[in-house]
């Protein structure tokens, strides 16, 4: 068996980066190249991928998925040594990982990795390793070097158990979620929740991301972001064939991709933020300020319905113009309620009840996420019966 001594590490993100850094300080010869162009200080870099394979005993693979591994592969399939061990530390589909194996043979490693940023800097890494055994002994030291190496038997296997480990990841960021807002709801403080919350299940998760979730650490330092949980998740589901809440539960949080994943547990409920214009839409009604529909709807919406037996298609300056500045005579006595909320993503659907005096109405809402929030795109409503003399009477 012969040592590895030069390492080059393709893509240099946040893992690729913290990887490289780490080979370095331990000693080895890395060189590393990345497309993005941000580089780690410690790392000598390359700006040409076949650079720094050339040289290289072994080539280390830290890129976001599948398609990004294939298109950099390719490039410099014809630079590699016929020596050279290819290791993948990417999280890829199973037919990805099954398909990098059939192309390099008993010179490819498929090493995803269960840990972030902070457990490649500690050399704590669990590394699930599908290689022949030539193969695992030739680049065992480089993997010693990161975490502890188990092998695995097949490419496909190892990626899939990397995706059901993040699978059961992304359940507890969710589970987080719901307990952080139920004890919003209780105006429980935020330090004393996470501080008994780290005595339970939840505990490593929230001793790790303690930070984050008190607000206290920036986007920028994330470990692990919402965009490549929510793209794991993706890749799941297509491999397993079964739709998956997490996936979904990630996918439309309104934080941004690139936060840290803990972010996505301590940012307000999508349906909280879809209330927003439907609250001010509520507020419109009770005061009978235009203003609060402006607020509520797009500049393009519709208000559409019957009126007087007749269908009717507003506009929103020919609805707004319906209302005098001024709340109606017994506003006092009248009602409304959010009956349901369903959100698709970026869009969602509403329904409220208004009871106003003799008459009820039935609202119902198709809101849009746009920039700054959300916005009713359209409403159309319908106007109840009402009883007059034990027969029903269209109003």
């Amino acid at each position: 068996m012969t040592t590895p001594h030069s390492i080059a590490v393709l893509g240099l993100g946040r893992m690729g980066g913290a990887i490289a850094s780490r080979l370095t300080g331990q000693g080895w010869d890395v060189v590393g190249w990345t497309r993005s162009g941000r580089t780690p200080d410690a790392v000598r870099t390359t700006r040409v991928p076949n650079e720094a394979v050339a040289g290289a005993d072994v080539v280390l693979l830290a890129l976001f998925d599948g398609p990004a591994c294939r298109q950099v592969l390719d490039d410099v399939h014809g630079s590699l040594r016929t020596d050279t061990v290819v290791v993948n530390v990417s999280t890829v589909a199973p037919v990805e990982a099954a398909e990098f194996a059939r192309q390099f043979g008993p010179s490819y490693v498929h090493a995803p990795v269960l840990g972030s940023v902070p457990a490649v800097a500690a050399g704590t890494l669990r590394i699930l390793a599908a290689a022949g055994q030539d193969a695992f002994d030739r680049v065992r030291p480089v993997l010693d070097a990161l975490g502890t190496a188990q092998r695995v038997e097949g490419a496909s296997i190892a990626a899939a158990l990397k995706l059901i480990t993040n699978n059961s990841l992304a359940g507890a960021v969710l589970a987080l979620r719901d307990t952080l807002r139920q004890a919003d709801a209780l105006g429980l403080p935020r330090t004393q929740v996470l501080d008994i919350l780290e005595l339970g299940q939840l505990g490593g998760l929230v001793a790790r991301k303690r930070p984050f979730l008190l607000g206290e650490a920036p986007a920028a330092t994330a470990d692990f972001t919402i965009g490549a949980l929510a793209k794991d998740m993706a890749l799941l589901a297509a491999a397993s064939g079964t739709p998956l809440r997490s996936a979904a539960g990630l996918a439309d949080s309104p934080a941004a991709p690139q936060a840290d994943i803990a972010v996505a547990a301590t940012v307000p409920a999508v349906q909280d933020a879809v209330l927003e214009p439907l609250h001010a839409y509520i507020r419109g009604h009770a005061t009978g300020d235009s203003a609060h529909f402006r607020a509520a709807f797009l500049p393009t919406a519709h208000v559409e319905g019957m009126r007087d037996g007749a269908f009717v298609s507003w506009s929103l300056d020919e609805y707004t113009a319906l209302f005098r500045g001024r709340p109606a005579p017994d506003e006092p006595t009248r009602s409304r309620r959010v009956d349901s909320i369903d959100v698709h993503g970026t869009v969602a659907t509403a329904t409220m009840t208004l009871s106003h005096g003799a008459d009820t109405f039935t609202d119902i809402f198709l809101l849009v996420r746009v920039e700054g929030g959300w916005r009713i795109a359209n409403k159309v409503y319908r106007r109840h019966f009402r009883e007059e003399n034990g027969q029903p009477a269209l109003l």
